[in-house]
């Protein structure tokens, strides 16, 4: 079995049913919206949270691959910065529950975290992050022995904000001889970083992932396959999602279509992260563009089952079960 990688941004997912918007409006945070917060802020909501009753769980884009990798059996090692404190131990612990080997960096600055606020009979979600140590990675904490012995190092797009860490991973990633894939995470992220990012893809990734609106802020482009083409000019793989709509791979003049797994969905968070995962595992395996799709799709229509980012263990058991089938009929 081949092994993978991941570097990204160590987030512990704090999550919380609320029974109304009260907590939101004490910490003037809109329904619906994405804020960042100072540490002083996070602490005094996480305090709130822990009298309501929480979840924990560790989370990041990267880090919700690599722990779908580990799980369905894939060697599994992670790069992330935290502060030596209670969610930083968490984040870790709970990883390497899961399997996955951690590099752990520390800094003085508290672990970042992410905290959500489940509301209403939509399941509304709002967050609030303090990202903290996980913003004070940089190259200088990269060393070539933490990449090699592995096959993929998988990139969160989110990192890419940070381009001397990404620059010298990548390089310390094809030193290793990684194949090397990255999630674009944002189409904000791409935007701003569309130049770096190009150059990145050409030079050293080999399979991008991408959702319909970051493969239009990428290459300006409204149609997702004609922005498929485009990635896929770049490099090896290109993969476009377009939601409960499927999928899109393209690998040189191959181009095929892979159609959503049935689900029913309650909440998208982890979705990409999880498609990733599988069609990681697939491509290690040397399956085909289809039946890559085919186990990413499977996954992610696991995740958008739950609340949250991690799958329970009968819906792993279904997926796994679901995932031997496509092995054994490509295999026929």
């Amino acid at each position: 079995m081949k092994s993978i990688l991941g570097i990204g941004n160590a987030l512990t997912d704090i999550l919380a049913i609320l029974p109304d918007d009260t907590l939101l409006g004490k910490f003037h945070l809109p329904l619906g919206s994405m804020q960042h917060v100072d540490l002083e802020t996070g602490d005094q909501i996480w305090q709130a949270l822990k009298e309501i009753g929480v979840k924990y769980v560790p989370g990041g884009s990267a880090a919700n691959t690599i722990t779908c990798t580990s799980i369905l059996g894939m060697k599994s090692g992670y790069i992330g910065k935290i502060g030596d404190d209670e969610l930083g131990n968490l984040f870790k612990s709970t990883m390497e529950q899961f399997g996955v080997q951690t590099t752990m960096l520390y800094d003085k600055k508290g672990s970042g975290r992410c905290m959500v606020f489940i509301t209403g009979a939509n399941a509304e979600r709002t967050f609030a992050s303090y990202m903290g140590a996980a913003l004070e990675m940089g190259p200088e904490d990269l060393k070539q022995e933490y990449f090699e012995g592995y096959d993929y190092f998988h990139i969160e797009g989110y990192l890419v904000q940070n381009q001397e860490l990404i620059a010298r991973a990548v390089q310390m990633a094809k030193a290793a001889g990684c194949i090397i894939s990255i999630d674009m995470a944002s189409y904000n992220v791409v935007e701003s970083n569309a130049a770096f990012l190009n150059n990145l893809i050409e030079k050293y990734v080999d399979i991008v992932f991408a959702n319909e609106s970051e493969s239009r802020a990428f290459t300006k482009l409204d149609n997702p396959r004609e922005a498929l083409a485009e990635i896929a000019k770049m490099c090896e793989i290109a993969v476009v999602k377009v939601g409960k709509n499927g999928s899109w791979a393209r690998k040189g003049d191959e181009e095929v279509f892979i159609p959503s797994w049935p689900a029913t969905p309650v909440d998208g968070t982890g979705a990409g992260d999880t498609y990733a995962a599988g069609f990681l595992y697939a491509h290690s395996l040397g399956l085909g563009l289809k039946e890559c799709g085919d186990v990413g799709s499977i996954i992610a229509a696991k995740v958008v089952e739950v609340v949250g980012t991690k799958i329970d263990i009968p819906r792993w058991r279904s997926a796994k079960t679901q995932i031997r089938k496509v092995i054994r009929k490509a295999s026929k």
